[in-house]
């Protein structure tokens, strides 16, 4: 599943393509996905001018001035910006057709995707309402934390993967700064110390930073906006790797499930 960094990548790559062009038609070639496809979406978005793109969590939001679209890749979906009349391949359900003479292009295997419309204030859509903070803001540190985590039993992985407590930190990256922080990830969350969740959030925060900046995880169903994959998964120390060799310290690497997730972990270097 395209993660944070993924999504955030996409945004990078699309936004400069999307701001300021007037939608000219909506092709919905296929309209079941996750939720169906609004069948006024394109009364709503034809000749309307798109002003920005931003991202919430993994949800693109491309906002106009009277609501917003919210996209989301699913499992296995990407976008792209294609000449219009480029050949259309199965799985491209739909595109955003642009006063640039170029589309938006979804392309979406799994039909696991989303395209939502919100009017008004975007943050009241009940997909977006109850969302913790973003991990690279000022509202995500070890205080915030250390106070969400008392009393709970649960695994501390499992919580830092919770999207109502933090947006964003998927299992490869959970993964990793677990790793990097030093911090079991089958540990309680409640037993936690301050100190340690101080760590965990700043190697969150460096972890997706450096994914960011190096084009997003290379996933086998994903590509960036640009058609280059990414190049952060060369530089992975524990995610996909159980029964190798610590890179720090040579012992093997344990694997179990967390949350039905595959979570893989290193017994020496991380208590």
């Amino acid at each position: 599943m395209p993660e944070l960094p993924e999504v955030e990548t996409t945004r990078r790559g699309i936004e400069p393509h999307l701001r300021g062009q007037r939608v000219e038609r909506l092709v919905v070639r296929q309209p079941q996905l996750r939720w169906p496809v609004p069948t006024d979406l394109g009364a709503l978005l034809e000749g309307c001018t798109i002003e920005r793109v931003e991202r919430r969590g993994k949800y693109l939001l491309v906002s106009f001035a009277h609501g917003t679209l919210l996209m989301h890749l699913g499992m296995s979906g990407s976008l792209r910006i294609v000449p219009l009349g480029q050949a259309v391949g199965r799985h491209d359900h739909i595109d955003i057709e642009l006063s640039s003479g170029c589309a938006l292009r979804l392309t979406d295997p799994r039909r696991f995707g989303s395209v939502l419309w919100q009017s008004g204030d975007v943050s009241a859509h009940p997909l977006l309402a109850q969302l913790g903070p973003e991990p690279l803001t000022d509202a995500f540190d070890g205080d915030y934390l250390f106070a969400r985590s008392r009393g709970r039993s649960a695994a501390v992985k499992t919580f830092l993967m919770d999207s109502h407590i933090v947006v964003g930190v998927g299992n490869i990256y959970a993964n990793e700064a677990l790793f990097s922080a030093g911090i079991r990830p089958d540990r309680a969350a409640g037993r936690v110390s301050r100190a340690r969740y101080a760590a965990l959030a700043d190697e969150v925060k460096r972890v997706l930073a450096r994914s960011i900046k190096q084009g997003g995880t290379t996933l086998r169903d994903f590509v960036g906006s640009d058609g280059n994959p990414g190049y952060f998964r060369q530089q992975l120390n524990v995610y996909g790797r159980g029964g190798e060799g610590c890179q720090v310290c040579n012992t093997t690497l344990d694997e179990i499930r967390l949350g039905q997730r595959s979570t893989v972990y290193c017994r020496r270097c991380q208590r």
